[in-house]
């Protein structure tokens, strides 16, 4: 029986376009391509998504791999550009959902200059901090210093969480992670576009 919900954060609560980032390094004359995709990244990103590195570090290193003078401001507006519209709709259903679920969770792959610009955005769209008041508890790559698809990142959530894989379904928009989460004895759900969690919730999935 599934008892909990465990959800990824762009691309199921929050719209995302992994391409916009190449696409805005080419407004400003840089070759983003190698940095970063949504299936495979340098070393640097994973090391910023860990918390590892600091943002200013990041940047630095965004300057060198791309070989290009970019002010820290317009690294920041580049490396946000991939974060697009917050899902209302899904975000209203996170509200009917605290109902039937004795926890709901969030885990994602993200970093520190992504998340002062979600946490803005979200207050600016819903007026108030949805990590706090809709989840039970929110998991970020960059402060548990671990990411998403390995398995021991599965594993420490649902430790510190004091939820069983067998009871809680994990929902996420790239295969790599729900294959991890596999591997830590997970329920999963591949969400592919245009799917929303609102689909899943007609379909009773959730």
């Amino acid at each position: 029986m599934i008892k909990n919900l465990l959800l990824d954060m762009g691309g199921v609560i929050l719209d995302v376009d992994y391409n916009r980032i190449i696409e805005t390094f080419e407004a400003y004359g840089a070759d983003g391509r190698e940095l970063y995709t949504q299936v495979s990244q340098l070393p640097l990103v994973d090391d910023f998504e860990t918390g590892r590195i600091t943002p200013q570090k990041f940047r630095n290193g965004v300057r060198d791999a791309v070989k290009k003078n970019l002010t820290d401001e317009q690294i920041d507006t580049i490396w946000n550009s991939m974060i697009l519209d917050v899902r209302v709709e899904t975000i209203r259903l996170l509200g009917t959902l605290k109902l039937h679920y004795e926890k709901i969770l969030l885990f994602s792959n993200t970093n520190e200059i992504h998340m002062n610009f979600v946490r803005k955005l979200f207050s600016d769209t819903i007026g108030f901090d949805v990590f706090s008041l809709l989840f039970d508890k929110s998991y970020f790559s960059h402060e548990i210093h671990l990411r998403k698809p390995d398995k021991e990142s599965f594993l420490r959530v649902l430790d510190d969480a004091g939820i069983k894989a067998e009871e809680t379904l994990f929902i996420d928009d790239t295969q790599k992670n729900i294959d991890g989460a596999k591997l830590a004895g997970l329920n999963t759900c591949l969400l592919e576009s245009p799917k929303t969690l609102v689909d899943l919730h007609d379909v009773r999935i959730i």
